[in-house]
């Protein structure tokens, strides 16, 4: 059974890579220029950065967008993308590993999930966060609130000092160090604090591992 179940995740895997796993001309938008070198490394270019996608590009809408932030919380926040540009920012250089192989050095900028928890207030009992998504709106990932604190896990609003483009997930993407990049949840719409340890998003449904560590097994 293991080894069928195996077989049906690398299948899907080589799916979306033929389908989603590539690299696409960019420009960047006018006025802005995209960084080719931060602290001595010479970064990824977007355009030569492969980026898979489930059902495509999801294009949402910057002056209507609003992510919604509860569960677990002392406070329900809805937060404009003009509040997440407002929160301190936090810039870092990261390297996304895709479980399929691949793997690109960037440039990161945008706030810390800690501080728009410390907005929301955390309740006891907390200690999973879930990202619901627009092309998976039951849940796509998730990732342990104890992960989040230690690594000071940042929502992505730019890459390569450049407006993060439709495509890597505007208008952010997770930025989860240390795990495969199905942890790093784009298109995001609702983060969820929770109580239950045993949640699994798309791909963990499917096979994969559901700690995601690079240094792990790949699959369940």
């Amino acid at each position: 059974m293991k080894t069928k179940q195996t077989s049906l995740v690398a299948l899907v895997a080589a799916v979306v890579l033929i389908l989603g796993g590539c690299s696409s001309p960019f420009t960047p938008p006018p006025g802005e220029v995209e960084a080719t070198e931060y602290q001595g490394v010479t970064l990824t270019p977007i355009g030569n950065q492969r980026n898979n996608a489930l059902s495509g590009t999801q294009r949402l809408d910057k002056e209507t967008y609003s992510l919604s932030v509860d569960g677990l919380v002392t406070q329900t926040l809805s937060l404009s993308y003009k509040d997440l540009q407002n929160l301190p920012q936090v810039t870092k250089l990261v390297t996304l590993n895709c479980v399929e192989g691949w793997s690109f050095v960037v440039k990161m900028t945008g706030p810390a999930l800690s501080s728009i928890f410390d907005e929301a207030g955390i309740q006891a009992g907390a200690v999973n966060v879930i990202f619901y998504t627009s092309d998976v709106p039951d849940g796509y990932t998730s990732l342990e609130l104890s992960y989040i604190q230690s690594q000071d896990v940042i929502i992505a609003l730019s890459i390569n000092d450049v407006t993060l483009p439709q495509d890597r997930g505007f208008p952010f993407q997770v930025i989860a160090e240390g795990k495969y990049g199905y942890k790093w949840a784009k298109w995001v719409t609702r983060i969820e604090l929770s109580s239950d340890h045993n949640f699994r998003g798309y791909w963990e449904t499917r096979g994969y591992n559901n700690n995601a560590d690079i240094n792990g097994p790949r699959f369940e």
